[in-house]
Formats: structure tokens, sequence, C-alpha cells
């Protein structure tokens, strides 16, 4: 019998990487694998829907709910997670030495869906007393020009947000002064290692992420993988094959990341880094399914109701596929 075929468009990453190699493969799936940057995948699964699969930001999937029928259903599959405190960056000259001292300044976002820019603000606004109306904010292409929203926003008049100029981009911004700071998931080219005039609002970022998890448990879900809905409603078993496959692939990636007898990437104290997360986040500390991050996708889901990306307060159980979240038992 043949394997159904399904396109697979994915950032490059150890966690999927035998998906990629074909070393493991999902039960009656025939995977293409395509490596495309992150903002790739995501115009072009947004837009035009190309792929059955693919690795989403889980801001712009969560938006997708609002829609009748919603285009995508996810796979509690976290192919990005990471901490945000390092994605603060103010020009040196702005007058921002702690959080708060954000309010009532300029703030450049390349888009306002991010799922970094939502989760950033969130926490700015939980924990550092930094509302999310009490800033203005600024969109558009971060090191190029005419970067637009992925999906339409209607914020109506709570939130102050208007693009940059068509020739302007916000790294060069902040640089020069127009903003005050920079929200974002990549690093701008005018950081240059906070020698110039962008800093990190954060001046130790790792240890402030380290404080925020030990004060909530939370690791910040950053994507999801969805399945095309036409494909999930023809075949409702790729959800359970895709989930056991991509978690394997990740379980593998987690191993082979605790071999010492040669370091598999080129960061001289890996050993320890590993260790270190196991001890402070847990042996599981990027965990896959519902109930180990339902307190995560939660406060995520709180925040990005908040913020006007979604109609309603969705619950974590919603967002995925019920085939997805429950497996047998011997």
């Amino acid at each position: 019998m043949a394997r159904l075929q399904l396109a697979f468009a994915c950032g490059d990453y150890d966690r999927t990487r035998a998906l990629a190699e074909g070393t493991i493969r999902p039960d009656g799936i025939e995977l293409t694998y395509l490596r495309l940057p992150v903002e790739e995948t995501f115009f072009r699964m947004m837009r035009h829907r190309e792929f059955e699969v693919a690795e989403m930001s889980l801001s712009s999937y969560v938006k997708s709910l609002d829609l009748d029928p919603s285009p995508f259903v996810a796979l509690p599959v976290y192919t990005s997670r990471q901490f945000r405190h390092g994605g603060i960056f103010v020009n040196a000259a702005s007058g921002i030495e702690q959080p708060a001292d954000l309010r009532g300044k300029v703030v450049g976002t390349p888009e306002w869906q991010l799922t970094a820019g939502v989760w950033i603000r969130g926490i700015l606004a939980d924990r550092y007393g930094v509302p999310v109306d009490s800033v203005e904010y600024r969109t558009g292409g971060q090191e190029t020009p005419g970067r637009i929203e992925k999906a339409s926003v209607d914020l109506g008049e709570r939130i102050r947000i208007r693009p940059i100029g068509p020739g302007e981009t916000l790294s060069a911004l902040l640089a020069e002064g127009r903003i005050d700071a920079l929200q974002s998931p990549r690093v701008p080219s005018s950081f240059a290692g906070g020698t110039g005039p962008v800093r990190r609002l954060f001046a130790d970022p790792v240890a402030a992420e380290k404080e925020y998890f030990a004060a909530t448990g939370i690791f910040p879900i950053m994507h999801v993988v969805v399945v095309r809905r036409d494909v999930y409603e023809r075949h409702p078993w790729v959800a359970q094959s895709l989930t056991k496959a991509l978690t394997l692939a990740k379980d593998a990636a987690v191993a082979n990341l605790y071999d010492s007898s040669a370091l598999r990437f080129t960061l001289p104290w890996l050993i320890p880094a590993v260790e270190e997360a196991r001890a402070l986040l847990g042996a599981d500390y990027w965990s896959y399914g519902l109930a180990a991050n339902e307190q995560t996708l939660a406060t995520f889901l709180r925040y990005h109701h908040e913020q006007g990306l979604s109609a309603r307060r969705y619950e974590p159980a919603e967002l995925f596929a019920p085939e997805s979240t429950e497996s047998f038992v011997i």
C-alpha cells in the first residue's frame, strides 16, 4: 500500500533532523522535508497554504482559529522554545535603564502578532509594570524595508501603533535613536555586540530568564507544527503518526546532545550547559504534549487575547488535534 505523500516545511533543527534524513519515518507517511527559514515558512503557509504540514508561529496559529473554518490543526509539538528577555534592545541614549523606563517610549516590533513579541509584552506587563498600552509601537522590516503583517490585525484605539516609512528599517531607526527600543526574535544588525549605540535592556538576560523560570515555571513556546485542515479531515490518523515521529526525533536529539565523547555542536561548554538546563528546568526540559505545558500555553493564550490578537481567550486543549494529545497504554 502506498504511503501518504506529505510536504513538511520546517527549520533545520536537531530535534527534527531525523525526519529530514529519513532515519525516523512517520507511520504510513512519506515526508518531503523542506528546510526553510521560519519567516518564509510562516509567510507561505499563512498566505497561500502551500504545504500539507508546516512549522508555524504559535501566535499566527492561535489567530487563525478565529477564522471559520480555521485552516489548520496543530500538534502539541514545539519546534521552537526560547526565553525572550534577551530580545529587548534599546538605544543607549534613550534613558532606558530598567524595564519600567519603557513606559511612554517608542518601541519597534517587526510584526505585532509575532509570538516573541506577545511573550515580551506579556512578561513586561505581568512582571515589570509596563502595561501594553503604555508604549507606542512601530512595525516594519527589521533589516529590509517593506515587511507587512502576515495576517490582518485590528487593535482598535487602545494600542498606539503604526508602520515605519517604506524605505526605513527598525534596526537603523534604533541605531539612530528615532525609536527608543526594539522587541524582536532576531538580534538586530545595529547591536554589534553592545559596543555601539544599541545594547540589550537586560545586561544579563540569562540571569533574568533563570529568575523568570524559577518564579513562573514557564519555558516559553514559540512554534507548533500544523496540519492543513483539509489533509487532517481526510486523514485524521496523520495527527498521531506525525506527533509520534516528531517526539521520537526530539528524544533522539536530546540524547545525542549529551554525548561527551565528541561534542555534537561547536559550543565548548555544551555538556555543562545541558546539565545546568536539566537541573534548573527538569529532565524533560523541552517537553512536548499538552499536559506538561498547560500552564505555559494558558499564559500565552491570555496574553494573546489581552493584546487584541484573538477574538476570545482560547483554552489549551482547543489548540490541538485530539488524536495527538492522548495515546494507548499497555
